[in-house]
């Protein structure tokens, strides 16, 4: 039986970890933290001082997820979206979050400085849609709200709805 394979990205602070663990709880479908995947395998090729964060070997990441995508029913959750091939998404979830929440939700991590100012700007000029539309097809990408339980509430039924929808057509 063939599964749907789902992109949630954007902003850091979003939401995407809350919605893709729950989202694949319910659908039955396997979660994939690109960032943890990442942690786990040391796929990264330096660190940056400036964001004080390690920079991500993306053609790693994709040789270690290649197989599983192809299997299908994987949820991917990661801030970027770019380097990942065209062919692996089904549907491609952009959240998006109001910067008065995701000021907070950022702030409360830790985030301070460039790296808190340069993730509110990334919201604001709504970068990570941009990047999901320039890659994969116009039709796949969708924007949700991400502020409030009730967003996530409405998000997890509307993604359900899709992917159900997915499975009656696919199989």
């Amino acid at each position: 039986m063939r599964r749907p394979n789902v992109l949630i990205t954007g902003t850091p602070g979003v939401g995407k970890t809350t919605l893709g663990k729950e989202l694949a709880s319910r659908a039955g479908l396997s979660y994939v933290n690109v960032g943890d995947m990442a942690k786990e395998g040391e796929l990264y090729e330096g660190f940056d001082e400036e964001y004080d964060c390690p920079i991500l070997d993306e053609d790693r990441v994709v040789d270690e997820l290649e197989d599983r995508m192809s299997e299908g029913g994987v949820i991917v959750d990661y801030h970027g979206c770019d380097f990942f091939p065209e062919r692996w998404f089904h549907i491609v979830f952009v959240l998006r979050t109001e910067n008065s929440f995701l000021y907070d939700r950022l702030e409360s991590r830790g985030y301070t400085g460039k790296k808190l100012q340069d993730n509110i700007q990334c919201e604001i000029f709504q970068t990570l849609y941009e990047e999901a539309v320039l890659s994969y097809k116009k039709e796949i990408v969708h924007q949700l709200p991400s502020n409030t339980p009730e967003d996530l509430e409405r998000n997890l039924d509307q993604i359900m709805q899709w992917i159900e929808q997915w499975m009656k057509d696919n199989n």
